[in-house]
């Protein structure tokens, strides 16, 4: 493990920033009774958003992460 912050996906980065609207997009949907179709595309965007944060992270740190496909 390096225990650097370089290559990781911080707080403001575009990436981030897309992943965070994703959620409140999801949560919006939620609130408002939208379809369950509308509802779950957007949960599956902000989680794949966030697992490709993650796993950036994470490979940053020097662990191993989910294999890149």
């Amino acid at each position: 493990m390096t225990g650097t912050l370089e290559g990781m996906i911080l707080p403001g980065d575009p990436l981030m920033q897309e992943a965070v609207a994703a959620f409140r997009r999801y949560q919006e949907a939620l609130a408002q009774g939208s379809s369950a179709e509308d509802v779950d595309r957007y949960r599956v965007l902000a989680e794949s958003l966030f697992q490709a944060i993650a796993d950036v992270n994470i490979r940053a740190l020097g662990g191993a992460a989910h294999p890149l496909q």
